[in-house]
């Protein structure tokens, strides 16, 4: 049993289904268009370089909410003893039909038994946002207790004020989740309170696919 364990979103089997549903439009559209693609957006690649090149050597690396592993895969190119994670199983099949060489299983953020100082980094690439206000933070505690002195967390999303629920996706897919928007303070203050270090900030203006985000790396101390 965890030490640490993290409340159960009441959305999250709806989070799950929609995941589901658009996974396989997600994973052509990364394939055919870019997005998700890091390599073709410097400043975004620039920041997962950053992190790879921080956490090297300090342990294993874990990809939470890895949709279609895209980062993943970048990461283990690089050098990196990485694996992902997400919630949606077909967003996984996906992964392994693209990235075989890289290894992917089912899990929610919510649902990691994670061991304290495991980990060298950890990654909430644009996968945090679904989480309720009141479930983030936990979450983050999780993740700063499994990071090694000294292991690095980084996290992109979407910055608002408000929360954006969403009907359809990637398509017209039909879905049912919550976009829960941050600034960029209040996330950070998030992070800090969760007992790590802000290291690195960098904030973006909005593209073709989505609103403005926001990149966020920070360190356990130690």
């Amino acid at each position: 049993m965890r030490a640490h364990p993290v409340d159960r979103p009441a959305d999250l089997d709806a989070v799950r289904d929609s995941y589901d549903r658009v996974a396989d439009n997600y994973a052509h559209m990364v394939v055919t268009t870019g997005m998700g693609d890091i390599r073709r957006h410097p400043w975004l690649k620039a920041s997962i370089d950053a992190f790879a090149d921080t956490v090297c050597g300090l342990g294993p690396v874990l990809d939470v909410g890895c949709g279609p592993g895209t980062v993943t895969a970048y990461l283990a190119e690089r050098g990196l003893d990485v694996s992902g994670v997400d919630l949606s199983p077909r967003m996984i099949e996906n992964a392994r039909r693209l990235h075989p060489e890289c290894r992917f299983s089912v899990a929610s953020a919510t649902e990691l038994d994670l061991g304290e100082a495991s980990l060298g980094g950890v990654l909430g690439w644009w996968s945090l946002f679904n989480l309720p206000r009141d479930v983030l933070p936990q979450v983050l505690a999780l993740f700063a207790r499994a990071l090694k002195p000294g292991g690095h967390f980084i996290t992109g999303t979407h910055v608002g004020d408000e929360d954006a629920i969403r009907t359809e996706a990637y398509g017209g897919v039909p879905v049912r989740w919550t976009t829960h928007q941050w600034r960029p303070e209040r996330l950070v203050g998030l992070i800090e309170r969760a007992g790590l270090e802000p290291v690195a900030e960098l904030r973006l203006p909005p593209d073709e696919f989505s609103g403005p985000g926001l990149v966020v790396m920070a360190r356990r101390p130690g």
